[in-house]
């Protein structure tokens, strides 16, 4: 039992450990009135709850989408003008590009309607409700019930309520647990599939600093492209026609020639995809020392191996160009997420949370019942995934399926499959002509990015390091034969596949799929890329994948069960759910930060920092000729203010992947700018938040219109936004930063400035 003191103590360190941290969560926002909404407008929102979502009126939720599977967009007129990344629309930049027609390089602008380019398969979805159907999901499921078991019923009853939401409907709705399955919200959804290209910048412009300056700050990156709506007459979602017509939107945002200062309020309103906050310090220990250094390493090898072959041939550079940036993104996430948990000491204060909640545990004979083997259990179990679980999945996620020939081979090691349950006499049926069907359409996307000679480096640098890093009970025995017969020599092991597969060539696939089903089976199975799959495949299958389903499914029990632990000791906190690609709302407000001894980062950038960036030998910091003429001559129009044109900005805003392209909002409402990264110095914010260092990163929405309407020629489409200039949101002398102007988003002083400019 504790004494006076102790239990004092014990309080305090609670209190500490547990409140979220100013700024911290992604919000539900159908819950921002009983949980946010005063503390918003405490931190000087002038909405209400009501204006951010409502189901009966128009809100600023429906000016929100989901853009594509990973993003966030906006609408920014009554004509359906969306606004997102170039990141988000770079796949579609890139699918009309040629080295001809270089849009990726070139930009692109429509003049008119009819120059508007359609994306087959873009989507863009809108939230039209939200409902908390735990009951529904939960209510006839027994506690105690065997994890398998239990999901069994959970999708059963998930597949009931959206059945029975939709029925006659042209909605969707997507159902998703939280808190680890504690919980259950249904999102009623509307889903749009006529989605046009607009606008471009140059990747000059929309990627300016490239993969160098990815998740740092200063940036200095137009990072938006601009994409349409088009709906059917009814205004309703419509396949592609030339005759749909603009979607009219319920809302657009309009956008704030105002800017931003230091501590204005700021709102994200979009898709974050996935956080871990709550997870116990043997999985913050997995993360950072196991999993993150392997993913690194393997991916530092690709990018090389890409590099080289982009630097030396410009049709390669196309075809790679999105692979390279969703390669690389991950990648330079994952060293900042090592070196920021490391910074937190974060395993240390995961474990003190687990002290007390372990001392909570212990003063009641009921929390013993149901909490007490906890903590124990995840020591076993991750114990267990460090014994090369968790590194020989990594290693075949990231090894194996990085090589393009053997990740395109798993379809056709599915179809393979398929074909056994075919009768050898007749044309394949059902599934497996479905899936031959697909396959010989989806052959031309797929080799129009893909060069065998890169993708053969790869293969072999990558199955090489799978061998020399993991266990020799996860080596597939066909790699005997790179020992036996090639002498350990990788790159004669790859050119003997890649010269004898049939899987590398579009004719040579084309070919194979027109044989009948008994003999297109024979083939498949003989093929040396679907055998060197299956070997992976069936290690993967039969010495990682059971032991870690098993434990993971214990994971997620033990980790439902302690998140409701937490809960019932923090009766008074407010807890936010993981994110899960679904609406959210975060909120925090414009700051600079430092992020190492004797260095400060100031608040916004301006082009002023681009130019002193400008290195016409390295492609990640060239300049296009128009922006500089602009810049010289201070043509900024009404988008600058005293003589400079802002680019970027930070705030305290938690953000995640997802959050890509999402609006940044005012206490008004008002669009002022797009959230495209964050610092890397905050990169840990996925598995812990701190309030000192984590900033999301967004382009100011005035350079966003400066380049649309100065640089590009485009003013017809800042003619169909809604333009508000309302003043600041604060004083301007409350922001006011005593000695001190920035500089490239550093903070100097006013002598140091000088001589720099001098110099």
């Amino acid at each position: 039992m504790f004494n006076s003191k102790q239990l004092c103590l014990w309080v305090l360190l609670a209190i500490s450990s547990f409140n979220a941290s100013a700024d911290e969560g992604m919000w539900l926002p159908m819950l921002l009135k009983q949980l946010n909404e005063a503390d918003m407008q405490k931190k000087g929102m002038r909405l209400s709850a009501e204006d951010i979502y409502s189901v009966n009126k128009s809100s600023l939720k429906d000016a929100i989408v989901q853009f594509g599977g990973g993003c966030t967009g906006e609408i920014i007129s009554n004509q359906g003008l969306l606004l997102t990344n170039h990141h988000c629309g770079y796949g579609q930049i890139q699918s009309h590009s040629s080295v001809e027609n270089d849009l990726l390089t070139n930009g692109f602008w429509a003049m008119t309607r009819e120059q508007e380019k359609p994306n087959p398969g873009l989507t863009a979805t809108f939230i039209v409700r939200m409902e908390d159907v735990t009951k529904q999901i939960l209510g006839d499921v027994p506690a105690g019930l065997p994890e398998a078991e239990r999901e069994q019923r959970v999708q059963a009853n998930i597949k009931k309520v959206q059945e029975q939401t939709t029925a006659g409907t042209h909605y969707g709705a997507i159902i998703r647990p939280f808190f680890y399955g504690n919980e259950y919200y249904m999102y009623v959804t509307e889903t749009f599939r006529d989605i046009r290209l607009v606008g471009a910048p140059p990747e000059s412009i929309g990627k300016f600093g490239g993969d160098t300056d990815n998740w740092m700050w200063p940036r200095h990156t137009g990072d938006f492209s601009l994409f349409r709506i088009y709906a059917g007459p009814d205004n309703k979602p419509a396949d592609y026609s030339p005759n749909n017509k603009p979607f009219t939107p319920k809302h657009h945002l309009p956008i704030s020639l105002a800017g931003i200062q230091e501590g204005d309020f700021t709102m994200v309103f979009g898709f974050p995809g996935r956080t871990t906050e709550y997870l116990p310090s043997q999985a913050v220990r997995e993360i950072a020392e196991i999993s993150d250094p392997a993913k690194v390493k393997i991916r530092t090898t690709r990018l090389n191996l890409l590099d080289q072959d982009m630097k030396a041939d410009p049709k390669v550079r196309i075809q790679y160009a999105a692979k390279y940036a969703s390669v690389s993104n991950a990648h330079k996430k994952w060293i900042g997420e090592m070196r920021g948990l490391k910074k937190l000491n974060a395993i240390a204060k995961k474990q003190e949370l687990e002290r007390q909640f372990a001392a909570w545990v212990a003063q009641e004979t009921g929390r013993k019942n149901t909490y007490g083997q906890v903590l124990p259990q995840f020591e076993q179990n991750y114990g267990q995934l460090a014994q090369g679980v968790t590194l020989a999945r990594d290693y075949f996620m990231e090894a194996v399926l990085g090589v393009e020939l053997l990740n395109f081979a798993q379809n056709y090691l599915n179809l393979a499959n398929a074909l056994e349950r075919v009768d050898p006499a007749a044309a394949p049926q059902g599934s497996a002509q479905e899936l031959v069907d697909r396959l010989r359409k989806s052959a031309t996307g797929y080799f129009k990015n893909y060069n065998l000679a890169t993708d053969k480096k790869v293969f072999a640098a990558l199955l090489e390091m799978y061998v020399k890093d993991l266990d020799p009970k996860f080596h597939p025995q066909l790699l005997k034969v790179v020992t036996d017969k090639y002498k350990g020599n990788w790159a004669a092991y790859a050119d003997y596949v890649y010269g004898t597969t049939q899987l590398a060539s579009e004719q040579k696939i084309q070919n194979l799929l027109q044989l009948p089903p008994a003999q297109l089976q024979a083939k498949l199975l003989t093929d040396p890329a679907v055998q060197l799959l299956n070997a992976f495949a069936n290690v993967y299958r039969t010495r990682v994948l059971p032991t870690y389903t098993t434990l993971t499914d214990q994971n997620t029990l033990l980790n439902r069960t302690y998140l409701q632990g937490l809960r019932e000791m923090q009766k008074d906190r407010k807890f936010y759910p993981d994110a899960n690609l679904t609406l959210r709302v975060s909120y925090g407000q414009v700051d600079g930060y430092k992020p190492a001894d004797g260095v400060t980062y100031d608040y916004y950038t301006t082009l002023e920092g681009i130019m002193e960036k400008e290195d016409p030998a390295v492609v990640d910091y060239k300049v296009p000729a128009k922006l500089k003429e602009l810049y010289q001559k201070k043509d900024y129009g009404p988008y600058g203010v005293n003589g400079q044109m802002p680019v970027a900005f930070i705030a305290s805003n938690h953000t995640t992947g997802g959050n890509s392209g999402s609006p940044v909002i005012n206490a008004r409402g008002e669009l002022i700018g797009t959230n495209f990264d964050r610092n890397w110095e905050g990169t840990m914010s996925d598995i812990m938040y701190d309030p000192d260092r984590v900033r999301n990163i967004s382009m100011d929405a005035r350079y966003f219109l400066f380049i649309v309407d100065k640089f590009a020629g485009a003013g017809h489409l800042v003619k169909e936004m809604t333009l508000v200039n309302n003043g600041p949101q604060q004083p301007a002398a409350a922001t006011n930063t005593a000695g001190s102007t920035p500089v490239n988003g550093k903070k100097t002083s006013k002598k140091a400035k000088k001589k720099a400019k001098a110099e």
